[in-house]
């Protein structure tokens, strides 16, 4: 009974002592995503796919806030001369057409949210499995990203 035990214990060592040099022989994230990291995880080294993540998300995030300013600017610039012409009387506004129109294209965004459903679907699915492949470059890209909206 007792030898039973020893040859239980040592297998087990044995298997355990495998997996951990299996575990030495792969790249960090191979454990921690396991093989789903895609191609640029071998191509590139982790320093230089943050660095081309992290670059090109502050340009988009500095992109990204300078054309959200412009494009407030303009939308609030141009409500605000529709209501200095209305409060002047140089035009005059029909609030039951603009309700009217209003209520038409919410009923009409509604109908259409149904059909947009499975394509909507397939594009988190592809977005995910993306990020899932390229972890790195991804976490790169959204820290840049923020840093490019806080400049």
């Amino acid at each position: 009974m007792a030898k039973h035990n020893k040859d239980l214990e040592e297998e087990i060592y044995d298997k355990v002592v495998d997996l951990t040099e299996y575990a030495k022989r792969q790249r960090w994230w191979n454990r921690l995503f396991g093989k789903t990291s895609g191609p640029l995880a071998e191509k590139y080294s982790v320093a230089t796919q943050i660095a081309i993540g992290g670059v090109s998300g502050w340009c988009a995030g500095y992109l990204f806030q300078k054309v959200g300013k412009v494009a407030a600017t303009a939308v609030g610039g141009g409500l605000l001369l529709l209501q200095i012409a209305n409060n002047s009387g140089y035009i005059q506004v029909d609030w039951k057409r603009v309700e009217k129109d209003v209520n038409k294209a919410k009923k009409q965004i509604k109908k259409n949210t149904d059909k947009a459903g499975p394509e909507l679907n397939t594009l988190v699915e592809r977005s995910t499995e993306f990020v899932k492949k390229n972890i790195v470059v991804t976490s790169g890209f959204v820290g840049g990203f923020l840093l490019g909206l806080a400049s």
